[in-house]
């Protein structure tokens, strides 16, 4: 059975992404596991993470995902906000550890005018960092792709390969491939050829072996915008048919899929339609 879920909500507390996952009919769900746009977290109690546990244990969700705050920036060349977000980080981290969270979903960050070069050694460096502070640890920091919006690092394969070369302990990352992203970066999904020649290259430059998640989103903008702006299942620039390649390609049936479509004014209604969608892809072609 295919993992396929959304980002959702934790108002209210983290225990609750649980009840909206179950309204969706998601298998899998991501969260972030504190405000998304404040640096500071309220540190988690014995109470909370057993609040937390306790509704996961009995859900019918098989596997969380945490994305980090947007504010991170590990390939930033300002030595202060560089800091500021391993610290961040590292608090995630271990936010996920004490929650029982196998994958935290990172963007690679951005060089802010340094340049390519510089901000994938500073990124490689907070992550050697943050791996030395959490010696032991079972979660593992995903690498996202990401469409190249200004300075973003990530959004060729060979940044990711080339963090991965720099880290010290390389095995304890993995990749979050993003389709979107992927897509508006430059490379092709919409034919069955072109979809074939992108996860040839991730494979031959990364390995499908590091492949934890996929976010699953289409894209607003055309292949080579380097414009990072999601769309329902369908209705963008990729269209259905690199989406069937995907729900029907048999390395990728026991990854988590997570939608980060809108959400329109019923996210729970947007999610439900966006997973249907998926779910009927499965069944249109044969393998």
């Amino acid at each position: 059975m295919r993992l396929l879920g959304s980002h959702v909500s934790i108002a209210g507390g983290l225990h609750k992404a649980f009840v909206i996952g179950g309204k969706i009919g998601c298998t899998a769900i991501q969260i972030f596991t504190k405000n998304a746009s404040r640096w500071e977290a309220i540190p988690l109690d014995d109470e909370k993470i057993s609040q937390f546990q306790d509704a996961w244990n009995t859900s019918g969700i098989q596997t969380v995902i945490a994305h980090d705050s947007y504010l991170i920036n590990l390939g930033s060349p300002q030595d202060e906000l560089w800091q500021k977000s391993q610290y961040a980080l590292f608090a995630e981290a271990l936010r996920c550890e004490q929650l029982g969270i196998p994958y935290l979903v990172i963007h690679p960050g951005s060089h802010v005018g340094s340049g390519q070069a510089q901000g994938l050694r500073r990124v490689a460096r907070a992550l050697n960092r943050i791996h030395q502070q959490t010696p032991g640890h079972s979660t593992q920091i995903l690498l996202e792709t990401t469409a190249g919006q200004g300075t973003n690092l990530g959004y060729q394969f060979e940044h990711l390969t080339a963090i991965l070369d720099l880290t010290q302990e390389p095995e304890r990352l993995g990749i979050c491939f993003d389709t979107c992203h992927v897509f508006a970066a430059g490379y092709e999904l919409r034919t069955k050829e072109g979809f074939q020649r992108t996860f040839d290259a991730f494979d031959r430059l990364l390995g499908i072996k590091l492949l934890k998640v996929i976010h699953v989103n289409d894209s607003v903008k055309p292949c080579g915008s380097r414009v990072d702006r999601h769309q329902g299942i369908g209705e963008g620039e990729i269209g259905l048919d690199g989406f069937r390649w995907l729900m029907t390609d048999s390395r990728f049936e026991t990854i988590p899929m997570i939608l980060e479509t809108p959400k329109g004014r019923d996210p729970v209604v947007s999610d439900q339609h966006n997973l249907r969608i998926l779910k009927d892809l499965c069944k249109t072609i044969e393998r």
